[in-house]
């Protein structure tokens, strides 16, 4: 039988039939052996085949399709290893708060930079615009144009004051749209705002903290009445993105890939090289301070890696 798997607890995965009928599987012992690096070898999204176990309702995966993308992060305990977020992605939308909580730019740089890397449509919600004043608004302007200016599209919305959620609607349907962000930015609350039927666990800031408290403990997908899926994520602290390598690092950074060509060494990492085209667009206020700052620490850690790995050889 042909399915996507909905949701993943770890042991157990939750796989949707197209006609709509939910079986929960499991996979062998065995399946885990064949070289995914990854904590989870299937991730919500994936379209897999699976076989119903004899005198059971339960069932067990017996393939995992080709995927066409994937959205991952390095795994908080396991740097070496990646844990798949979700998996075959129409759009990425990353829910960004300017305060209560503050979204900072590495943050949405390197979410922006794994999806580069993975082909995968990025769009930066700004919610919780219903409780901005004159001077916050004036800065979401000035935050926004550092991405605007690169090609990356952000709307305002509101979940409270249901502001252009139909533009998001409109752009989710017959899609599947993956919602990600920090913890505390509203996502569940836009989520059911969106596609009322959900209604996903919420919860309120903490005041002393400012910060999230988790509300989602697996990343879920949902068929939508407007046609297509969403898929729910749980809050995300920090954003490990996986390996690029030294020289890939520029690639995922379309403002910076599209001088890599005017650079005077094809190598170039636009650090201490002279006649390096980044960096004279930077100093010219061509390229944002902030976007540079997050390749510079990006690249920083591929060299740390890349150290480490010829030091275990």
């Amino acid at each position: 039988m042909n399915g996507i798997v909905t949701k993943s607890t770890g042991s157990w995965y939750s796989v949707r039939t197209e006609e709509g009928v939910i079986y929960q599987c499991r996979i062998p012992g065995k399946f885990r052996m064949k070289g995914i690096k990854s904590t989870n070898p299937i991730a919500v999204g994936d379209e897999v085949i699976f076989e119903l176990e004899p005198k059971k309702e339960t069932g067990v995966v017996k393939e995992i399709k080709d995927r066409k993308n994937v959205i991952v992060r390095k795994s908080v305990n396991l740097s070496k290893q990646t844990h798949i977020i979700a998996s075959n992605i129409d759009i990425a939308f990353l829910v960004v708060t300017l305060h209560n909580p503050e979204t900072t730019t590495t943050f949405i740089d390197r979410f922006l930079a794994t999806a580069e890397a993975y082909s995968i449509k990025a769009i930066l919600l700004f919610n919780k615009i219903d409780t901005h004043d004159t001077e916050m608004d004036e800065y979401r302007e000035a935050f926004q144009y550092i991405y605007t200016s690169i090609g990356y599209e952000c709307i305002d919305v509101s979940a409270i004051e249901k502001i252009n959620l139909d533009v998001v609607k409109n752009i989710m349907k017959d899609k599947v749209s993956l919602f990600a962000g920090h913890s505390g930015v509203g996502k569940s609350t836009l989520v059911n705002a969106i596609e009322p039927t959900l209604n996903l666990k919420t919860k309120e800031i903490s005041e002393q903290h400012q910060q999230g408290q988790h509300t989602t403990t697996f990343a879920e997908m949902y068929p939508l009445s407007f046609g297509g899926y969403i898929i729910d994520t749980p809050g995300i602290r920090g954003f490990g993105v996986v390996d690029f390598g030294k020289y890939e690092v520029t690639d995922y950074f379309p403002e910076l890939f599209a001088l890599k060509g005017l650079c005077k060494f094809n190598n170039c990492t636009h650090v201490e090289e002279p006649k390096c085209a980044v960096k004279k667009a930077l100093e010219e206020g061509l390229v944002s301070e902030t976007r540079y700052e997050s390749y510079l620490q990006l690249l920083k850690e591929e060299e740390e890696h890349y150290r480490q790995d010829i030091f275990k050889s």
